[in-house]
């Protein structure tokens, strides 16, 4: 393990550090859009438990994907897959979180659940992150020692994006404050998250055998939108029917 320690005494070394770190944090924008929706409603107390859990297994998340799964991406359906079920996190945030009814709050108040919403939400989106960071930390590692390649991309991800967990708390517990502030947030957070969705859904390469490629092409300049305008659109229907039911249109 000695060339571990010698390859982290090269300048190049902290220089992929950096900017693996500069990655998560662009990357990690739509992370603390959902740990910030989910965790705005749970008491005081366990507020910070649930930045902390959330952001925690978020990173985690990255470690696992990147060092593991990075090349599932390429198997097809899996983002089609993982853009439907972010969709429906995205929903469900958003009808929780705007005043569907006291029903909808009590599930907001667990902590475990909301560390959950965190946790499916960011498998999808690891899924298209990884990628970045993977690649940055490849390029490093194999310039800087190519005979242990391996092993120095293993410690500049783990590094790199455990540094990382401050910057993302951080991140959610100012977005909570605004979202407590101003709710209408809440809907450009769902929107953020279903605009995701759909570029993650645009760039499975299964959609190439059901369509030609000049459309699956134009697909990725429009479906972010549609994906955002989904969630937006669905959200208000199911908040405004049950507020209707509940006889507070």
């Amino acid at each position: 393990m000695d060339f571990l320690y010698t390859d982290m005494t090269q300048m190049a070394f902290w220089v992929a550090v950096l900017q693996i770190i500069i990655v998560n944090i662009i990357l990690s924008g739509d992370n603390a859009v959902v740990i910030a929706l989910a965790c705005m409603h749970l008491p005081a107390k366990q507020r910070l438990w649930g930045m902390v859990l959330g952001a925690g297994v978020a990173v985690l998340l990255r470690i696992v994907f990147t060092l593991v799964v990075a090349q599932a991406m390429e198997y097809p359906y899996l983002k089609l897959v993982g853009g439907v079920l972010l969709l429906w996190v995205a929903v469900k945030l958003v009808t929780e979180d705007a005043g569907g009814g006291d029903d909808d709050v009590k599930h907001a108040t667990n902590l475990w659940s909301a560390v959950w919403i965190v946790t499916v939400a960011d498998i999808v989106m690891s899924l298209d992150n990884v990628i970045a960071i993977a690649a940055s930390a490849e390029t490093a590692a194999t310039a800087m020692d190519a005979s242990h390649a391996l092993a120095v991309k293993t410690m500049l991800i783990v590094f790199g994006l455990a540094t990382s967990v401050p910057i993302i708390i951080a991140g959610s517990a100012l977005l909570m404050a605004l979202l407590q502030r101003f709710p209408i947030l809440v809907w450009a957070g769902g929107g953020l998250l279903g605009w995701v969705a759909g570029d993650i859904m645009a760039k499975d390469d299964a959609l190439t055998r059901w369509l030609p490629a000049a459309v699956v092409a134009q697909a990725h300049t429009w479906a972010a939108a549609i994906g955002a305008v989904f969630v937006v659109g669905l959200g208000y229907l199911i908040v405004r029917s049950r507020r209707g039911a509940g006889g507070t249109v």
